[in-house]
């Protein structure tokens, strides 16, 4: 795991612009915490910080082969998961490796196939390789878009980098939002390609785009395909578990001190009780982490989203599997600190507005740092197995919009309450949201002869695995490497994303629950308690106090009339909401506060040029 950037230049000589390069490679420390890295040349520059993970001496980059014709040189960030079978086929055919890091192996595998490596790939990467035998550049990103990657063309080349700090670093990109991008960031569809910065692209999914001379071209190498499904459903469950045991098992590969993300859900249950059984094996303890909040098993309420606080089910998780479990307890002075806001929102680059859900996993990330360098997480399940509550409800999954914006709780309820009407009105959201709808939904393949309700299902499935989960793997990735730690996430397993789609939505609830599918693969490892919870999301807390120290901080932001933030948000609004009653203060408007809040820092941060045309 690390950060990588670069800078292809077919008209310049970069040799003289070291320094760019340089401060480019600077903005992702934190993702690469333990060496730096540059490699320049008359055309190309290209940049590398490096978290050690795997061969801890040896996976030193910018990493270099020569070849009879020139140099072919990579920078990697992500695990490749069967590089060892990979090593083995490319020694078998003559390559010599000088490391044993996974890294080498991807360099070693484009030498011996070209672009065709990224088929051959099991992992999360995101990786750019300079062939100067071509004079061309190659950048490639996993099927599921676990690693975070954008380029921005340039008159003579393009500028690249894991997160848009790092080619915003570079003086050729202006910090420039228009509409397109406020109107995504309202929107919450995740658009594909989608940067909030103009002229800044993200790299798709299972995309390679090559750069040369003559421009920039991309070609697919994978999409989510629509198959028939044979297995029975005794067959299905036993291949889901055979899957995940063998991608639980690979991921627990690491040369540095490894854990697992514990909630006390399903999905994190299953993947603590698959890793605390295969490390068991090797004579290992598991360790475990959850976050919770300070009196909120005591003074917990049921709400729109959840049913019962989570500590009780994490320590039958941790009970029966005998992981050392630590609980991350935060109070509310640790979730209304601004330092901590504007830390959550850096590691972003984009103000999202999750607030107190942001805050909590910034801080349990960065005390499991202080223990481990890689942690598995249950992330992702709900989109594969069909977990969210929306999908169980006829009203949102029947509507002609995004499921999870048509489900009405806090965070999908009126997003652009906190704007301008005058902003508002320009970017009508709305009609942006149906766009992107239709366009999303054109791109699903059906099988001939499905029934209506089979078809809807595919539809709501495709639009959580092509859109929705992206947007979490996004928030997971750059929170967790701001404090340099590695989240790997099994569920995400291209094998098991392909398989269970295309599993019929009947058998994925054929017991009438949610991840029926899930349920049963994995009940051999899980207490009867997580046998039969319901869906549960991230914790929220649910204290007041924190909407009246969000409320004090909003006073202050409205006192400073000149603050260029008002330019989109309604100081009105934010006047009438400041003087609430926190204790009665609607979640939907608690959440609006929340992206009012993190939008000051963003801007704080960035001092971006907002043009709405």
């Amino acid at each position: 795991m690390c950060g990588i950037t670069g800078w292809v230049s077919y008209g310049a000589d970069l040799v003289g612009q070291r320094h760019v390069i340089d401060e480019m490679t600077a903005t992702m420390a934190c993702r690469g915490p333990d060496e730096t890295g540059t490699w320049v040349r008359r055309n190309v520059a290209l940049g590398h910080r490096r978290l050690a993970v795997i061969d801890l001496p040896g996976g030193t980059q910018p990493m270099e082969a020569e070849t009879p014709g020139g140099s072919v040189v990579v920078v990697y960030s992500g695990e490749t998961y069967n590089f060892t079978e990979l090593r083995a086929e490319l020694s078998g055919r003559g390559h010599r490796f000088r490391t044993d890091s996974d890294t080498e192996v991807v360099l070693r595998g484009y030498l011996e196939w070209g672009e065709g490596l990224a088929g051959r790939l099991n992992g999360m990467y995101a990786f750019a390789i300079w062939d100067e035998r071509e004079q061309k550049l190659v950048m490639i990103r996993d099927r599921m878009g676990i690693k975070p990657f954008y380029y921005s063309p340039t008159p003579d080349g393009v500028l690249f980098g894991s997160e848009p700090k790092a080619i915003l670093a570079n003086p050729l990109v202006p910090r420039v939002v228009d509409s397109t991008g406020l109107r995504e960031l309202m929107a919450f569809t995740k658009a594909p390609g989608w940067s909030l910065w103009k002229d800044v692209h993200e790299v798709e999914p299972g995309t390679v785009v090559r750069v040369d001379a003559g421009g920039i071209r991309t070609s697919v190498y994978w999409t989510l395909e629509t198959r028939p499904h044979t297995d029975d459903r005794e067959t299905t469950v036993a291949k889901v578990r055979e899957l995940l045991v063998d991608t639980v098992d690979r991921q627990l590969v690491a040369d540095v001190p490894r854990c697992v993300l514990l909630s006390g859900g399903l999905d994190s249950s299953a993947i603590t009780g698959m890793a605390a059984a295969r490390l068991a094996e090797q004579g290992e303890q598991l360790r475990t982490f959850s976050v919770d909040f300070s009196g909120q098993e005591e003074n917990f309420q049921p709400d729109e989203l959840r049913d019962a606080p989570d500590a009780p089910f994490v320590r039958d998780v941790a009970k029966l599997v005998g992981s050392a479990h630590q609980d991350v307890v935060l109070n509310p002075a640790d979730l209304t600190d601004p330092a901590v806001r504007r830390a959550a929102v850096r590691a972003k680059d984009i103000p999202t507005g999750l607030g107190d859900m942001d805050i909590s996993l910034y801080l349990l990330f960065k005390a499991i740092r202080a223990e481990s360098t890689v942690a598995l997480s249950g992330e992702s399940a709900d989109e594969v197995f069909g977990g969210y509550r929306w999908f169980h409800d006829d009203s949102p999954r029947n509507t002609t919009t995004f499921p999870w914006l048509a489900f009405q709780n806090a965070v999908s309820t009126d997003r652009t309450a906190f704007l301008r009407p005058d902003v508002r009105d320009h970017l009508d959201v709305p009609a942006y949201i149906g766009d992107e709808y239709a366009a999303a939904v054109a791109r699903i393949d059906h099988l001939d002869g499905e029934s209506a309700e089979e078809r809807r299902m595919r539809t709501v499935c495709n639009l959580h695995l092509t859109r929705f989960v992206r947007v979490l793997l996004d928030r997971k990735d750059r929170i967790s490497m701001a404090v340099g730690l590695e989240v790997r996430v099994p569920f995400c397993d291209h094998r098991i994303v392909e398989y269970v789609y295309n599993t019929p939505w009947s058998m994925k609830t054929f017991d009438g629950k949610e991840k029926s599918l899930l349920r049963r693969a994995a009940e051999h490892v899980l207490p009867p308690s997580v046998v039969g919870r319901v869906k549960s999301p991230y914790p929220s807390t649910q204290d007041p106090g924190y909407a009246a120290a969000m409320q004090a901080q909003a006073r202050e932001l409205h006192a400073d009339s000149a603050h260029p933030v008002f330019e989109l948000i309604d100081r009105g609004w934010l006047r009438r909401t400041a003087e609430m009653d926190p204790a009665a203060m609607p979640g939907a408007t608690r959440h609006s506060l929340d992206r009012a809040l993190d939008l000051y820092h963003w801007f704080e941060l960035h001092n971006p040029q907002i043009q709405l045309s």
